[in-house]
């Protein structure tokens, strides 16, 4: 599920010479190209939004206040009607007043864009309930006029940039290329810096992502906003109490920092300290686990770390006393030795070697797992390594490990296939929870980390309430796409 904006609860933030103003935004999920908006006077509105909604006279000048209107009195007491029958879901006739009020005075008191920003959640609205496709487009063309008059009048920041891009990524994507949409969020970042809006991460980190792996941005660029989304997020994080925005910025947090990972499959792009900050915690606290002090030594070594730093050290240290691997076998000690250097096509094309080359059912499932977990950990490349856990499988079917891995690998991919939060990155826990009971049905020695895992993650899958919004019911069968692409069995966390 990309990043989910409940209709009505999207706040504007414009900053006037007043200070900061916030202003509600309604997004509808759907999508039209655009097309020329029908020419229809404020006089002959007399039909309903099943049919044709009348398009208001646009005013003289987008930025006219109370003050400017001739009969001004009138016109404010147009604007508190509209705002009343608005509250009230009465559309037809707040749109009567509203449109009033927007051909006098549309930036109402000067100070605030709720004029235009209550057209925005009309024209949604009318977007929403329409039957004709060309009434669709026209509504979709006078949304973005409305935020083009905002930006017009209330220019400061790079809120409306960012807005439209939002707008252009999760609802209208036929309206803008993904590297228009990048660059308009990209214009929002670099003119609001640590100010950005918390809604902008998301997104944005995923087009940075999936625009570098198409050649469509060079690395700079990439190392450059990867670097200027942590910051806003620390400081979204670290403000957050202010304004009560903290569950917000946590999303992003559960998200943008995971999707980023995908650029640690590039040699160079981050540097050792990033990979000491992610990794060497791990070691500190399962010193013993040989597979994870490979792992951390593997990320070091990739991040350019030197053996001699005095974190380094230790884990080197710690691995030649607990991890000694002694071996004739000349594949094998090559595989080990690509895996330790960071080479990890080499580490795959030797353990596969290695399997091959052996006869014991119990080592080539073993060789065929590092492979899975050198996919996962180091290549970023889910697919395949299920598709390595799943050869361990087949060699060792008694064995319940290569499920383990597998639920993992689902119950990790919460950000890739969802914002993170919500719906779908919460489905994700099904298929993750079936891989984790085959394991111990198979295989009586991982039951207990199997548990582990089933009640870690049980309490992150959705709860009645979602199943029951979306016409589902509990137990029966749903297929999650993503990459997982598998039919498993709709639970609830309470």
């Amino acid at each position: 599920m990309h990043e989910s904006a409940t209709t009505n609860e999207i706040k504007i933030k414009m900053k006037t010479k007043n200070g900061l103003l916030l202003l509600l935004l309604a997004i509808v999920l759907s999508c039209s190209p655009k097309v020329t908006e029908p020419a229809i006077s404020e006089e002959s509105d007399t039909e309903t939004a099943e049919t044709t909604q009348a398009t208001p006279q646009e005013p003289d000048n987008p930025c006219a206040t109370f003050a400017d209107a001739a009969n001004t009195d009138q016109v404010k007491r147009d604007y508190v009607l509209y705002r009343d029958f608005l509250k009230a879901e009465d559309w037809d006739l707040a749109y009567d007043y509203w449109k009033k009020v927007y051909a006098k005075a549309p930036s109402a008191d000067g100070k605030r864009n709720t004029v235009f920003a209550d057209g925005i959640r009309f024209f949604e609205h009318f977007r929403e309930v329409a039957k004709d496709s060309l009434e669709k487009q026209a509504y979709t063309d006078r949304i973005f006029e409305m935020y083009d008059q905002i930006d017009q009048c209330y220019p400061e920041g790079g809120f409306i940039k960012a807005r439209k891009a939002f707008d252009f990524y999760y609802t209208y994507p036929e309206r803008a290329t993904r590297k228009e949409i990048f660059d308009l969020f990209k214009a929002a970042i670099d003119q609001d810096g640590l100010e950005t809006p918390d809604f902008v991460l998301n997104p944005f980190s995923a087009l940075l992502v999936e625009l570098y792996f198409a050649d469509e941005i060079d690395e700079q660029t990439a190392q450059t906003y990867q670097q200027k989304v942590r910051e806003i997020l620390a400081e979204g994080l670290a403000n957050c109490e202010e304004d009560g925005s903290c569950a917000r910025w946590e999303i992003i947090e559960s998200y943008a920092p995971t999707r980023l990972e995908a650029f640690e499959t590039i040699r160079g792009f981050y540097d050792c300290e990033y990979y000491m900050d992610k990794y060497y915690e791990d070691f500190l606290n399962n010193p013993e686990d040989c597979d994870l002090l490979r792992t951390v030594y593997s990320r070091l070594k990739w991040g350019g770390c030197a053996e001699t730093e005095e974190r380094f050290a230790q884990l080197i240290e710690t691995a030649n006393q607990n991890c000694v691997t002694s071996t004739v076998n000349t594949t094998l000690k090559e595989a080990y030795d690509c895996l330790k250097n960071a080479d990890y096509e080499c580490a795959v094309a030797s353990f596969e070697k290695a399997a091959e080359e052996t006869d014991d059912s119990e080592k080539k499932a073993n060789y065929l797992l590092l492979v899975s977990k050198i996919y996962n950990a180091h290549l970023k490349n889910f697919s395949q390594a299920r598709s390595y856990a799943l050869k361990a499988a087949e060699v060792r079917p008694e064995w319940g490990e290569p499920y383990i891995v597998i639920g993992r690998l689902y119950a990790s991919s919460g950000p890739l296939c969802g914002p993170g939060r919500g719906w779908d990155s919460q489905i994700v826990v099904w298929p993750a929870i079936d891989a984790w009971n085959k394991a111990k049905s198979i295989d009586p020695g991982v039951r207990d980390e199997a548990n582990k895992w089933i009640n870690r993650y049980a309490q992150f899958m959705p709860n009645k309430e979602d199943v029951f919004i979306r016409n589902l019911q509990v137990g029966e069968s749903f297929y999650v796409g993503c990459w997982i692409q598998r039919s498993t069995r709709i639970r609830t966390s309470d």
